[in-house]
């Protein structure tokens, strides 16, 4: 299969790390909308009742820097890398016209759905809920320090 073959079946909506967060948010009782299209970048996850909403990215697709998710692919890489700025700054962009609209945005990284379990991943974002944090991330640095990290050997 061609890469490009690949990254065209990559969906952006329901994808496995939305559904690990989805299905633990749910375990928790948390009730939510999924996807609206009213708000600024179609949030993943919208929780109406806390005000927030939860963008679960992928590593590779928004550079998240320092992950082992996140490597640059060594053919055309100068398109690879301009698309992926392009996605920081509309990230960037949408977050901030939430921010604006009263919104309290949560950024879910794919690394933590893929190596942390379900209940303390869970946890880490209900805790963000109750608080009164405007935006936040949560990543497998959260829960790994660099040294713990199989990637860091």
């Amino acid at each position: 299969m061609t890469r490009s073959a690949m990254m065209a079946g990559i969906g952006s909506k329901n994808t496995k790390p939305e559904l690990v967060i989805r299905k633990g948010l749910h375990k928790f009782g948390f009730r939510y909308r999924l996807h609206r299209k009213d708000l600024p970048g179609k949030p993943d996850i919208v929780l109406p009742k806390y005000q927030s909403v939860i963008f679960v990215h992928g590593c590779f697709w928004h550079g998240h820097e320092g992950c082992s998710f996140f490597k640059v692919p060594k053919t055309n890489t100068e398109f690879w890398l301009a698309k992926i700025r392009r996605n920081q700054v509309r990230d960037a962009e949408v977050q901030a016209k939430l921010m604006e609209s009263g919104w309290r945005v949560l950024t879910v990284w794919e690394c933590a759905t893929r190596r942390v379990p379900e209940v303390p991943l869970t946890t880490e974002v209900a805790d963000w809920l109750a608080g009164s944090d405007y935006a936040g991330n949560i990543s497998e640095r959260d829960f790994f320090p660099p040294t713990d990290r199989i990637d860091a050997q």
